[in-house]
């Protein structure tokens, strides 16, 4: 940050004996206590935040939602990446670090157990 600044103010940067040493370690000091006290400002606020109370289900959840959870983590991660966020099979296959065949597979097994469990609560798919 020190140097960002004596980039910023080179102009008006004052140099003893032709060194800008002085002055950065000034900056320095400065910049240390600023931090701290924006630290300090921070902790202090989390500490004054209210705790949010954790929402407890009573009832079964129902829907893609629920169907979703139920799948495997590798497919779960599948239909994310592909259906909800949109990325081509290519993409997927480089995030997940697997092949762009094994994409298709699983995407496709997903697909079926999906359509199979939302038929077997009613919903419409």
């Amino acid at each position: 940050m020190a140097f960002f600044e004596l980039w910023r103010k080179r102009a008006s940067v004052r140099l003893v004996q032709g060194s800008p040493l002085p002055w950065l370690l000034n900056t320095v000091a400065h910049c240390a206590r600023n931090l701290e006290r924006s630290g300090r400002r921070y902790r202090a606020l989390l500490d004054r935040t209210p705790i949010a109370e954790p929402v407890h289900r009573d009832h079964e959840e129902s829907g893609v939602l629920n169907s979703l959870r139920k799948l495997p983590e590798r497919e779960q991660a599948v239909v994310v990446l592909s259906v909800l966020e949109g990325y081509s099979e290519r993409e997927v296959a480089q995030a997940l670090g697997i092949p762009a065949g094994t994409v298709k597979s699983r995407l496709a097994r997903a697909k079926t157990k999906l359509r199979d469990d939302l038929a077997g609560e009613g919903v419409q798919a």
